[in-house]
Parts: C-alpha cells; sequence; structure tokens
C-alpha cells in the first residue's frame, strides 16, 4: 500500500512537533510506503508575504531583523529536538545558506524598490524549504531513512506563470514516477517541501493557494498512491466551527464535490484545486488530527454515498462585503455584467458570490472588505467612463453563510427549511445564490445576526432537530 502524508505547519511547529510527526512516519512506514509532504512552519508563509509586501520600503536593517526572527522561529525547534552534534551542524549549516539567499533576495528587492512575479515567487519558496531542513533531522534522528526534496526535486513541472503556475501534467507524471518509485521500491521515505515546483527553465515557481495538499494529491496520482491522509491539528472536517456551535461534531464521510464546495467556503479543508488530482484519479483523502493519530476523521471519498443528513455542513465567512450596481441603464444592455466583473478583474477584485434580479436593473456581489472601496470606484469611474449611468453601493458588515450536502440535491423544500430556521431566529437575508449543483445555498446577512443564524441551521438542517 501507498500512502501520501501531508503535514500542516500548526503540527509542526507546536511544542513536540516533529517528534510528534515523526513518530507518525516511522509507525506508517513500517507497514506500507510513504512520501510525507511537509508546509512551511506556523506563521512563516504570513511573513514571508508582509515581508514580499513591505521589502521595497525596508532599509539593510529591517532586512537584517527579519532574517533574525526568521531563524530564531526554525532554530528553535533545532535545539529542543537535542539532535546528534553532527546532524545539528549539519541543518544550521544549511539554514544559514538559505538564510544568506533570503537574505540576498529581500536586499535586492529593498535596493531596487521593486518586487517582480519572479522574486516574489522565489521569497514565498523559502517557508517549505526552510521547514524542510528542520523537518528532516527531526525524521532522521527518529532513524527514519529519508531523502528531503523540493517539489521541483521530486519531478513537479510548471510553466513559468509567476505567482501561480500551471501544471505540465504529463512531464510531472513521468518526473514524479522516475524520481519516487526507486526511492519507495529502496524502503527510503521521499520528503518533500510542498508548495513548490519548479519550471522547464529551472526557476523556482509556486502552486499558489492550497499548494503543499495540491503537492501532495500531485504526487498521490503519480505514483497511483491508494490514499492521500492530510494530518492537522483538528480531527477532520466538522458541521460548524466549533468555537460558534459547540455541538459542531466530525463529519465521517464526504463526496468529493462536497468537500470541494466546502473549501470554497474556507471550510477546514482542502482547496478546491488542490482535490483536483486525487478525484480525477480516484484517490481517496482523509483528513486527520495529528495530535489524535489514532481517530481517522473524514474520508473524502470516490464513491458517493447517500446520507440521510439534508445537509452536512454551516459554513460561515465572514470579512467580507456587497457592492451593488444598479440602474435602468442597466436594463436590456448586452454585455453590462461582463463589463462588471471586468472592471472588478482590472482592480483585483475577487468576487466570492453574486445575484442579479430578473429587472436585470442590479446587480450585486460579495467581495472582500478590504477589497470593497477598491471595487466600489473601479465601477463608479469604469462605467462611467463607457456611458454606463448607474449607482454603485456598498454594505460593509456582512458576512455569507453557506449550507452544503449532497442530501440537498433534488430534495423539495430544502430552501424553505434553511431560510424558515433563519426567519425563526429574527434574522433578515440580505441576498441569495445556488448553484444548479443544488449542493450548497449561500446568503448574505448582517455580521452581528450571524452566529446566531449559524446555530439555527446546524440545530434544523445538519442535526434535523
Amino acid at each position: 500500500m501507498k500512502v501520501v502524508m501531508k503535514f500542516g505547519g500548526s503540527l509542526l511547529a507546536s511544542p513536540g512537533g516533529i517528534p510528534r510527526v515523526s513518530r507518525v512516519i516511522s509507525k506508517a512506514s513500517k507497514k506500507m510506503r510513504v512520501v510525507v509532504v511537509i508546509s512551511a512552519l506556523d506563521d512563516v508563509t504570513d511573513l514571508l508575504l508582509h515581508a514580499a509586501t513591505n521589502a521595497r520600503t525596508w532599509d539593510s536593517t529591517q532586512v537584517i531583523h527579519f532574517i533574525d526572527r526568521i531563524r530564531g522561529i526554525h532554530s528553535q525547534p533545532l535545539t529542543e529536538m537535542e539532535l546528534r552534534q553532527a546532524t545539528y551542524n549539519e541543518a544550521v549549516d544549511h539554514l544559514e545558506e538559505l538564510l544568506d539567499d533570503l537574505k540576498l533576495t529581500l536586499s535586492g528587492v529593498s535596493i531596487l524598490r521593486e518586487l517582480t512575479p519572479r522574486s516574489n515567487d522565489l521569497l514565498l519558496s523559502f517557508g517549505e524549504r526552510l521547514s524542510l531542513v528542520v523537518v528532516s533531522a527531526g525524521l532522521r534522528k527518529a532513524g527514519i531513512a529519508i531523502e528531503a526534496l523540493t517539489g521541483g526535486d521530486a519531478g513537479i513541472v510548471t510553466d513559468d506563470s509567476f505567482g501561480e503556475a500551471s501544471l505540465e501534467v504529463t512531464k510531472t507524471r513521468r518526473g514524479v514516477k522516475e524520481k519516487l518509485l526507486p526511492l519507495l521500491t529502496k524502503g527510503v521515505v521521499p520528503v518533500v517541501a510542498g508548495f513548490i515546483a519548479r519550471s522547464e527553465s529551472g526557476e523556482m515557481t509556486t502552486l499558489g493557494r492550497g499548494g503543499s495538499d495540491y503537492t501532495a494529491t500531485l504526487l498521490a496520482d503519480a505514483i497511483a498512491a491508494d490514499e492521500v491522509w492530510i494530518w492537522t491539528d483538528v480531527d477532520g472536517i466538522l458541521t460548524a466551527d466549533p468555537r460558534i456551535v459547540k455541538s459542531a461534531r466530525v463529519i465521517e464521510e464526504l463526496s468529493y464535490a462536497e468537500a470541494e464546495e466546502m473549501g470554497f467556503f474556507g471550510a477546514k479543508n482542502m482547496h478546491p484545486l488542490a482535490l483536483a488530482p486525487a478525484r480525477k484519479a480516484g484517490i481517496p483523502v482523509r483528513i486527520r488530527n495529528g495530535f489524535k493519530p489514532d481517530r481517522l476523521g473524514t474520508l473524502i471519498n470516490p464513491r458517493e454515498r447517500k446520507s440521510s443528513a439534508i445537509a452536512k455542513s454551516v459554513a460561515l465567512v465572514g470579512n467580507v462585503g456587497i457592492v451593488t450596481v444598479s440602474g435602468e441603464t442597466l436594463v436590456g444592455r448586452p454585455g453590462t455584467a461582463a463589463k462588471i466583473f471586468e472592471l472588478l478583474g482590472k482592480a483585483g477584485v475577487n468576487v466570492l458570490m453574486i445575484s442579479q434580479s430578473v429587472s436585470e436593473s442590479n446587480i450585486s456581489a460579495v467581495v472582500r472588505k478590504g477589497s470593497l472601496e477598491r471595487a466600489a470606484s473601479a465601477l463608479s469611474e469604469g462605467l462611467s467612463r463607457v456611458g454606463i449611468s448607474a449607482g454603485v453601493k456598498v454594505e460593509p458588515d456582512v458576512s455569507v453563510l453557506a449550507v452544503v450536502g449532497a442530501g440537498m440535491q433534488g430534495t423539495p423544500g430544502i430552501a424553505a427549511k434553511v431560510f424558515s430556521a433563519v426567519a425563526a431566529t429574527g434574522v433578515n437575508v440580505r441576498m441569495i445564490a445556488q448553484g444548479s449543483s443544488e449542493l450548497n445555498i449561500s446568503f448574505v446577512v448582517a455580521s452581528r445576526d450571524s452566529e446566531k443564524a449559524v446555530k439555527a441551521l446546524h440545530e434544523s438542517v445538519v442535526l434535523g432537530k
């Protein structure tokens, strides 16, 4: 049996995290062939994103302070693991080489006052590369035969679209097989830094959001793995946010379609792009808790099974707002919607949800709150330039709720049950959207009412009370 295991950054960076991960890998590698994928240590990717955004205005002192902070994050677990002196020295030397490269990259951005997409990818790659050094040292201490590899070293090939590169599928499958299968045959555990890959010209590229999970499923597809295990700091995918709903419980099994819907709505889940290779290959994916490895977690299964539950989860997306374009000049004018979304795209605004009245007199879009004013300005100025006279209104204090589950497909009265549960709590619904798949119903409420609505829906449509 072949299994690809991915370990998240919060698990690796927790006290005793790497020895805990080492025990899981050691136990599994005695029974099956294991490929390990690791993320950056917790918070490191956010720190690198901050550096990428701000390094253009930094001086040399700020660069050095940042490097010292990153050094401290990675040196601490090396010290805590009480490695043999030779292993420790080797790891520290490797860390310092990478930190020198990171310093050089940041200094270049600072001097030139410019961050190119290529430099951005290179900066972000350091999170997983530094993590690989630390985790590999811990695994070697545990007596596990490993080979440490970046995604590019493991055979993952992309184009040169820096920021979110597109996979070269055929070349990646061939490259991964050629690199990993001989190692597995020899009983060696490949340990692969997730999120990063290599272009055909040899440049460092990144795989975008959900990149480490994506690395795991890409490798699983290439080596025809039997399962993918995503190790996190939770018991699996839950029916609701346990901070809001105390009765939230682990969902034992999901279809790929349900898991993808939950991923879109920000659940503690895999990004839909990351699930795609496993779904296409029919490989089950299991979300498990690294702190409680005896628990089976949530299985994302290619074989869909009927469930008695109407819905399996209620997801809440906060920190969003609505921007609405309205006016008589929109009615019957072909291409208006296309123009609206073109303007939002050019302004770098990602649209999370849309709704349009059949009268064609208004179009509403949900966007991140940080993009709300930028979206409004882009629409006001852009529509005016092309002769469309329309009002633009923003509503900043809202949240999106999404009820997700295959049990809603083809079942009459689901929308009535959902909105009756919300209405019974005195909550007003501001905007509604439902896809033709019938797997989710999404709607917008005032932020102050969101938690009350989540609790009511969980009781009514998930628990069926």
